[in-house]
């Protein structure tokens, strides 16, 4: 685990308690809110031990004093409290539930956020829904009779929520089957139903992560107001946005088919700088064999950018990027021992043009290309190892 940890007992509460089937852990995930904490851990406190034995564990990945408020306020709290700093934020919010996750000593685990937002008073419910329904993904949807989105503050925010919520359901129609709020950041998950090691969280959407990559069989719901935000401003941003399409194109392409329906797109949109590099070269007097290799090299540039991106993002830790690039390129351009034979068959023997001649051999050689991409270039991941080449991902 990297980083600081501390507990925080409390008295009349033993540690090994807490580990009791019905008891919970309650992790929440935290980036500069200072502000927040003391709040929450006073919610928490009115609202959950007398119902359910608890440990709560902040995973933080703060740069302002986050840590050392939740250490004074979790003097007051009847239960433990334990503080998981992060000195590299891996994964984002996503990353640090999943630390939560490692750390949990509960069989039931309550993911909420720290800004208050998610109400506390409701863990107990989720719990014993888990519990009345043998399910082991309990979901808080604002999205359900009784729930509310009321804490969304103006109607970019509730456009953005809905078009977000609508999107990863089209994409996902039977891994989010009975989900109705897969946006939710407030679920109780059992230990036995996931598995953290399989999750590849980018960003704050968890949640979606969960159910795509690790779902259990049985799922239920329990309907929730999403509060106003006690203090601060939402982490919600731009950047935050385009990390979500980035982890959503990461799961839909995660299957060796989809990725190949991808790497086919992909391929295709690199047909336009291609064929764009081609006519530019051949038009300024070129013979159409060297302006194939040089404008080869505009698709090559084009279909790297995008692949690393969107099909390969998650398997980039066990080699540099230079070395991906060169394998790439190294591997893209051999393709033209067996493309240029072909082209030049098609324009000879059969009199096609240039252009459609190209376009047809990319076509052909395209399963070829797509099998020894994934096996030479993006390899599995090893597992020895993989924490500490993590951090090298570029």
């Amino acid at each position: 685990m990297s980083g600081h940890e501390y507990t925080v007992p409390a008295p009349g509460l033993d540690a090994a308690e807490v580990a009791e089937p019905g008891a919970v852990t309650i992790v929440v995930p935290t980036f500069n809110e200072s502000a927040n904490v003391g709040q929450l851990l006073r919610q928490i406190t009115e609202s959950v031990p007398a119902r359910l034995p608890c440990e709560v564990v902040f995973v933080d990945d703060s740069t302002d004093d986050t840590p050392e408020v939740i250490r004074r306020a979790a003097q007051d709290c009847p239960f433990p409290v334990a503080v998981l700093h992060r000195e590299e934020p891996v994964g984002g919010l996503g990353g640090a539930v999943v630390e939560g996750l490692r750390a949990a000593a509960s069989e039931w685990i309550v993911v909420m956020d720290g800004d208050c937002q998610h109400p506390p008073s409701l863990v107990p419910e989720l719990v014993a829904t888990g519990e009345r329904a043998n399910a082991g993904l309990v979901v808080a949807s604002r999205y359900i009779e009784g729930g509310s989105r009321a804490g969304l503050a103006g109607s970019y925010r509730v456009a953005v929520s809905r078009g977000a919520t609508w999107l990863t359901k089209a994409l996902f129609p039977r891994r989010l089957h009975g989900i109705s709020d897969p946006m939710s950041g407030f679920f109780a998950i059992r230990r036995s139903a996931v598995t953290a090691d399989v999750l590849k969280p980018l960003g704050y959407k968890i949640l979606l992560e969960l159910a795509v990559r690790s779902r259990p069989r049985q799922v239920a719901e329990v309907p929730f107001v999403f509060q106003d935000r006690f203090a601060g401003e939402s982490k919600s941003t731009a950047k935050e946005g385009l990390r979500f399409l980035h982890h959503l194109a990461g799961l839909r392409t995660a299957s060796p088919l989809a990725r190949m329906v991808g790497f086919g797109l992909i391929g295709a949109s690199g047909f336009v700088p291609n064929l764009v590099g081609l006519w530019a070269l051949t038009v300024l007097g070129m013979h159409y064999v060297p302006a194939e290799i040089v404008a080869n090299q505009f698709g090559v540039a084009w279909n790297f950018l995008l692949i690393e991106q969107l099909l390969f993002r998650d398997r980039r830790a066990h080699r540099r990027w230079w070395d991906r690039l060169g394998r790439f390129a190294l591997l893209a351009n051999a393709d033209l021992v067996l493309r240029i034979p072909l082209i030049a068959l098609l324009v000879d023997r059969f009199r096609m043009g240039a252009l459609p001649a190209t376009a047809l051999a990319l076509v052909l050689t395209f399963v070829l290309r797509f099998v020894g991409t994934e096996a030479l270039v993006y390899l599995p991941r090893r597992r020895r190892g993989a924490r500490t080449t993590a951090r090298r991902a570029v």
